[in-house]
């Protein structure tokens, strides 16, 4: 199997702007090729792995890397797929989130002896002259066609900033500036980015004569049709420091039963034959995927180590010998105690298990609502002292635990 057959047996790839062409470029070696991230957060999360391990995939088989980070982007904002307008983030900020990306894209892409480059589009957008811009650039852009790409769609009846509506000649200008410079022959990206990264392949050949090419990637979607990435309690981060490698390892453990072989396929190294071994099975039997999958994953961003602490953490509690040290935690301070006490409802929200009283009510008055082993009997439960040097351990459901400590 070659390369662009197993990206579309893994169900990566989305649209192409020619299957044979960009078939014959990655596998043989000659995609010189760019991904973008835009720096706003100083992480990046589980949504970005369908992208980060797809520039592995090529980079493996010889094609080089272009990680491009939009610092410049960033201060316009790309409208794809939103409803309102992002908040605006000062330069400051912006360059210390890309400064972060840096290192954590370097746990999936090799950057020495010139292998892969890492660039800031805030270099060249910067100091470009508007009107030689407009000149050069929005010559080739009809509006009337602009108007109907789907990254603008969503916004036009909210209304969409002429700022916002920079952003298509921005990221084609990007693509063109990467081929002169480096001789970049392929942009890859999301499949709602597929008109900005189409755009940018067709300026490619009006300015230079030369052919480029477009991919996107299927964006991954949990069973409920939401970007994987989020949870009740927020975004799963790459950074450990805000999400640790128990949560992160618990986040793929608990994926759906009807996701676990799609992401298997995505986000893994696995050989495809492998992971068809897992094909229809359910129960204990899938179980064990799910635990393959979590630990692969959280052994490709927190390293082996890590990994199986996470893993033996979660049997010790699946299996009742136990608590771990691993576990999410959350202290609060004496002060925040009534009358020395806290009640479980308000414990639900401290922790991030529940969104808000009512919903810890609900899960209280269903009996989803374990303290230390024992299912809370009402909405009106304390936790009390003395309290346990390990503190009191909150479970929701069967698959969700949470440390509660008091310092």
């Amino acid at each position: 199997m070659t390369l662009f057959e197993e990206l579309k047996a893994r169900g990566i790839i989305a649209q192409t702007s020619g299957d044979e062409e960009i078939a014959d470029l990655v596998n043989g070696g000659r995609a010189v090729f760019y991904i973008g991230f835009d720096p706003s957060a100083d992480s990046l999360t589980v949504g970005h792995f369908v992208p980060l391990t797809l520039m592995k995939r090529l980079q493996q088989t010889g094609n080089r890397p272009i990680v491009l980070v939009g610092g410049g982007t960033m201060m316009v904002g790309d409208p794809s797929g939103r409803t309102d307008m992002r908040s605006m983030m000062d330069s400051a900020q912006i360059a210390a989130n890309v400064g972060r990306f840096r290192g954590q894209i370097g746990k999936f892409i090799d950057f020495s002896e010139d292998k892969a480059l890492f660039v800031n589009n805030a270099d060249w957008l910067l100091p470009l002259n508007y009107m030689e811009f407009l000149r050069e650039v929005g010559v080739h852009f009809s509006v009337n066609r602009m108007l109907t790409a789907e990254c603008y769609k969503n916004r036009l009846e909210k209304g969409l900033t002429f700022l916002e509506f920079n952003y298509m000649l921005m990221q084609s200008y990007d693509y063109l500036h990467l081929h002169r410079l480096h001789g970049c022959n392929l942009q890859c990206g999301g499949d709602d980015q597929w008109s900005n990264i189409l755009s940018g392949a067709d300026l490619v050949r009006r300015k230079t004569g030369h052919t480029a090419h477009a991919m996107t990637m299927a964006l991954l979607l949990t069973h409920d049709g939401k970007k994987m990435g989020k949870t009740a309690q927020g975004a799963i981060w790459l950074d450990q420091a805000r999400t640790s490698p128990y949560d992160f390892y618990q986040f793929f453990r608990n994926t759906h039963d009807n996701d676990v072989i799609p992401v298997m396929k995505r986000l893994t190294f696995l050989p495809l034959e492998q992971i068809d071994e897992y094909k229809g099975l359910s129960g204990s039997a899938l179980n064990e995927a799910k635990g393959r999958l979590a630990f692969e994953m959280t052994a490709m961003v927190h390293g082996r180590e890590e990994a199986e602490k996470a893993q033996e953490a979660a049997r010790s509690l699946f299996e009742g010998s136990g608590l771990s040290a691993d576990m999410p935690s959350t202290a609060i301070a004496p002060e925040q105690l009534t009358e020395g006490a806290l009640r479980v409802v308000d414990a639900l929200v401290v922790t991030g298990i529940a969104k808000s009283k009512g919903e810890a009510r609900r899960l209280v008055e269903q009996g989803g609502v374990e303290v230390n082993g024992q299912r809370v009997g009402g909405i009106d439960a304390t936790l009390e002292p003395p309290w346990p040097q390990d503190g009191f351990v909150l479970r929701k459901g069967k698959k969700v635990y949470h440390r509660i400590t008091v310092k």
